[in-house]
C-alpha cells in the first residue's frame, strides 16, 4: 500500500534536486551527497527486484487466470494485486537506467509522468485491495452468516474496478505537478515533482499519506484483530469447521504482516521527513540519518511485490493445489496432443501407400 509521495517514487527527490534546494534555503547541511552504492548498487538491485517481479507476478495470474476452477473471492484480490505489482515492477527498468545515470533522466517528459503515475497508482490500489481482501476474510470468520451475502465473485469484481478508478484518482496530482526539468548548474534532466512552495508539498504529503496510509492502515489493523480473535476463538473451542476459510485466513495474514514490514518503516521515514522540511526537527546528523533511511527503507518496499509471490507458494496450500492442478492439466493436455499425432501417423503411411 502505498501513495505517490509517501509512496515509493512519486514524492523520489534526487540527490540533485535535494541538493538545489538545500542551497536555495541557505541549509548549511550536506546530507545529499551522492553516493557510490546509489549510481553502483541501487541499478543493479532495483533490476534484479523488477525481473524477479515480473516473472513471479506473471506466475501468479498465469496460475490464477489458466486454471480451470473459478477463482475464490480471496484470489480475486490476490490476483489484483499480483496485477498492481507486475505493473508496478514493469516501470522499475526506467528507474534503474536513470539511477545508473547518475539520475539524469534519459527518456521523454512523458515516460517521466507516465511511469511515475502507473507506480504511484499501482502502489495506491495494492494497499486498498488489501483493505477489502482484509474486511471479506474478517467477515468470512467472524461474521459468516453476512458474509454469503457478499461473498461472490460479482461483489469482488465490482469492487476491484472501484479500486483501480481510486487509485486513478489518487495519483492524479502525480500526473500534474510531475516533470522533467533542466539544471544548467549540475547539466541534468530530473525528473521530479515540481511543487512550487512548501506548503504545496505539505498538502500534497499530508492528503496522500492520509488516504493511502493512514485510513486504510486502522481499517486494516481493526480487521486483523477481529480476524485473529475469531481464530483463536474456534482453536479455544476446539471448532473445525471452515477449514478452508481458515487456510485461505491464514495467507491474507501472511501477505498483510509483509506489507507491514516492507512498507511501515518507509512511512514512518516520510513522517520525519516532513518534519524536517518544516524545521520542526533540525540538525544535519538528522538530515543525514533521515535522507538514508529515505533510500534504504524505499527499496525494502520495492522488495515487497517480489515477497507476494513467494508467500503464495510458501503459505498459500490452496494456491499450491491450483499449481499442480494447473500443471496436470498441461501434462493432459499434452498427452492428447501425442496421441493424436501418434494416431495420425499410421493413418498417413497407408495414404502413401495406397497413392
Amino acid at each position: 500500500m502505498a501513495l505517490p509521495s509517501t509512496s515509493i517514487l512519486a514524492n523520489f527527490n534526487t540527490t540533485a534536486i535535494n541538493g538545489e534546494q538545500n542551497n536555495m534555503n541557505g541549509s548549511q547541511c550536506d546530507s545529499d551527497k551522492p553516493h557510490f552504492w546509489h549510481i553502483s548498487v541501487l541499478p543493479v538491485y532495483i533490476l534484479l527486484v523488477a525481473v524477479l517481479g515480473i516473472v513471479l507476478n506473471v506466475f501468479v495470474l498465469g496460475v490464477f487466470c489458466l486454471h480451470k476452477k473459478s477463482c475464490t473471492v480471496a484470489e480475486i484480490y490476490l490476483s489484483n494485486i499480483a496485477a498492481a505489482d507486475l505493473i508496478l515492477t514493469s516501470c522499475l527498468p526506467f528507474w534503474a537506467v536513470n539511477a545508473a545515470n547518475q539520475f539524469n533522466w534519459p527518456f521523454s517528459h512523458h515516460l517521466c509522468r507516465l511511469v511515475n503515475f502507473s507506480i504511484s497508482m499501482n502502489v495506491y490500489s495494492s494497499i486498498y485491495f488489501l483493505v477489502l481482501i482484509s474486511i471479506d476474510r474478517r467477515m468470512a470468520l467472524a461474521d459468516p452468516l453476512s458474509h454469503k451475502g457478499i461473498s461472490r465473485p460479482k461483489y469482488a469484481k465490482l469492487g476491484c474496478v472501484l479500486v483501480w478508478g481510486f487509485g486513478l484518482l489518487l495519483s492524479g496530482p502525480t500526473l500534474v505537478f510531475r516533470e522533467v526539468k533542466y539544471f544548467p548548474q549540475m547539466q541534468f534532466n530530473i525528473c521530479y515533482l515540481a511543487f512550487r512552495n512548501l506548503t504545496e508539498r505539505a498538502v500534497f504529503d499530508v492528503m496522500q499519506f492520509t488516504f493511502g496510509f493512514i485510513i486504510p492502515f486502522f481499517i486494516i489493523v481493526y480487521c486483523t484483530i477481529d480476524i485473529l480473535q475469531a481464530l483463536n476463538n474456534r482453536i479455544f473451542e476446539g471448532l473445525n469447521s471452515q477449514k478452508k476459510e481458515q487456510k485461505a485466513t491464514t495467507l491474507v495474514l501472511a501477505v498483510l504482516l509483509a506489507f507491514m514490514i516492507c512498507w511501515m518503516p518507509f512511512h514512518v521515514t516520510k513522517i520525519l521527513l516532513l518534519l524536517q522540511k518544516a524545521e520542526v526537527l533540525t540538525g544535519c546528523s538528522l538530515e543525514y540519518a533521515l535522507n538514508i533511511c529515505g533510500h534504504v527503507f524505499m527499496y525494502l518496499a520495492f522488495f515487497n511485490s517480489v515477497l507476494n509471490p513467494i508467500l503464495y507458494v510458501i503459505v498459500g496450500q490452496q494456491f499450491r493445489q491450483k499449481v499442480r492442478g494447473l500443471f496436470k492439466q498441461c501434462v493432459n493436455i499434452s498427452c492428447t496432443n501425442s496421441t493424436r499425432m501418434s494416431s495420425v501417423g499410421p493413418q498417413l503411411s497407408v495414404l502413401k501407400v495406397i497413392s
